[in-house]
């Protein structure tokens, strides 16, 4: 059975995550320590002790996914899991899905997403910038509350995550309008999310533009599977087009329903969320047009058992 791994952004990262995973299995530890050295601090470490709100800081969060993701694929491997047919991630998830498929190296990636995480907070200050998901409403109406209620103010969809799910994400005040406007149009819910900085808004720009010197510096390989960007959910296969992708993906949406359909479009029949949490299993459930394609996750040794079990033979 052909498979895909996707890997989780932003909002999946929690005190605790894969502990359940490091008492099975030595590898998940020695991935972190590995990160640690990179990065000059103790990442399992705030990863298992908190706080929260540090964790939650973009330029820690980052690197803690990315370890994660990289941790549970090595797990996936130890434990005779074959090797994905194609490969995708929501936001930060793009460069874990890039090291999976062997287009990035993980020391380097690690380094590479501090310095996203730093360059993006630096951009915003905690508190000037909010996102928050709007469930519930056509992405026509989203967008259209977003423009009622910028008034001279940045306040734009960000992703578009599934049918009836679209994350919002500007500066704060503009953003709680938006959230007034989307309810007023008919929103089941808004929910502001554990974010330190408006991803993929056009406040990142700075940002984007210091990661693309950054960039420069670094080598990346062609995917030896199948990598689609949730940019716009086409497959990349060149190295030359990685590093201008990377640099449009911060400050640009995030299209996870059209990423979600290029894996379908490849052949995949089970796509499984690589690392902590199960966001994007219950996004993958709503993408519409896709239809036939079972769903697992690995956020514990029960459900990564499952997911081996089920690509068995792939």
């Amino acid at each position: 059975m052909p498979f895909a791994f996707v890997f989780p952004g932003q909002g999946s990262q929690s005190v605790g995550m894969l502990a359940a995973h490091a008492a099975t299995d030595p590898v998940v530890r020695a991935t972190f320590d590995e990160a640690s050295k990179v990065l000059g601090y103790d990442l399992w470490q705030l990863t298992q002790e908190g706080p929260q709100e540090r964790l939650n800081l973009t330029e820690y969060a980052q690197p803690a996914l990315l370890a994660a993701g990289v941790a549970i694929l090595r797990l996936w491997a130890k434990r005779g899991g074959g090797e994905p047919a194609a490969v995708s991630g929501h936001s930060l998830g793009e460069f874990t899905a890039l090291v999976a498929a062997g287009a990035l190296d993980f020391s380097t990636a690690i380094d590479v997403v501090k310095f996203r995480g730093q360059v993006m907070q630096e951009a915003v200050p905690p508190g000037a910038g909010q996102m928050a998901a709007v469930l519930g409403l056509a992405d026509a109406e989203v967008e259209a509350a977003c423009r009622e209620a910028a008034q001279g103010a940045v306040v734009e969809a960000v992703n578009y995550n599934s049918a009836g799910q679209v994350v919002i994400a500007g500066e704060t005040a503009a953003v709680q309008r938006a959230a007034e406007a989307a309810k007023a149009r008919g929103a089941k819910r808004v929910l502001p999310l554990a974010v330190s900085v408006p991803s993929h808004s056009s406040l990142l720009k700075p940002a984007a533009e210091k990661l693309g010197k950054r960039l420069e510096s670094v080598e990346f390989q062609a995917p030896r599977v199948r990598y689609v960007s949730a940019v716009d959910g086409k497959t990349y296969s060149n190295p030359a087009e990685l590093r201008p992708l990377l640099v449009r993906q911060l400050a640009s949406p995030v299209r996870w329903q059209d990423a979600v359909r290029g894996l379908a479009a490849a052949g995949v029949q089970h796509i499984i969320e690589c690392g902590p949490g199960k966001v994007l299993t219950g996004l993958n459930k709503r993408v519409e047009g896709v239809t036939g394609i079972a769903l697992g996750s690995t956020d514990d040794p029960a459900a990564l058992e499952a997911a081996l079990t089920a690509t068995k033979g792939s």
